[in-house]
């Protein structure tokens, strides 16, 4: 599997909110579970649709994307206040160590998971810290999301986390999707 991006010229997808049938907000929130004053990261935020719903819930959320066209996409259509928007390769994070209570990736683990990317989110993550993995399954159809060959199986993006020092709270495996809670 290669490194690759959702293409900004398809961006409007991921304003769809049928996308809630693969996770929905109150799902993400239940899993995630922020604490009053929490800081987290969105991984993979694009156009910020799920950042929009994380932020009313917590002190700070740092919109990560890699591409700075998406972010541009996210002020054109409003930026919430307790969202900061950052430019960076998960595998780079522009964080001390331990600065996150959680972070959370809504289909974009595939475009990120080695063995570097883990172990800088570990890094990043305090102790006890939340990680929300809802990705698309290896196992589904293909029709909707990623080709087939660019996915995770559940199992084996439990054992990505646990050699990157994460315990697993828990695995919700679905037909077209996969979501795992870890922590640190």
């Amino acid at each position: 599997m290669g490194f690759h991006t959702f293409p900004v010229d398809r961006a409007d997808a991921l304003e769809d909110p049928s996308r809630y049938r693969f996770c929905s907000r109150e799902e993400l929130l239940e899993q995630l579970d922020p604490e009053p004053g929490a800081v987290v990261a969105d991984l993979g935020s694009g156009t910020g649709f799920y950042a929009a719903d994380v932020a009313p819930f917590v002190e700070t959320l740092y919109a990560v994307d890699v591409q700075p066209e998406m972010h541009e996409l996210h002020r054109e259509k409003g930026v919430p206040e307790t969202v900061e928007l950052v430019t960076a390769n998960v595998s780079s994070l522009p964080f001390d160590d331990d600065r996150l209570d959680g972070a959370f990736s809504v289909m974009t683990h595939h475009e990120y998971a080695d063995d570097e990317a883990l172990a800088e989110l570990a890094r990043v993550l305090r102790p006890d810290g939340r990680l929300v993995t809802v990705d698309w399954s290896a196992g589904g159809s293909g029709d909707d999301g990623p080709p087939l060959d660019e996915r995770f199986g559940t199992e084996t993006v439990v054992s990505q986390l646990e050699t990157a020092g994460f315990s697993i709270a828990e695995v919700r495996a679905r037909p077209e999707t996969f979501a795992v809670v870890a922590r640190r």
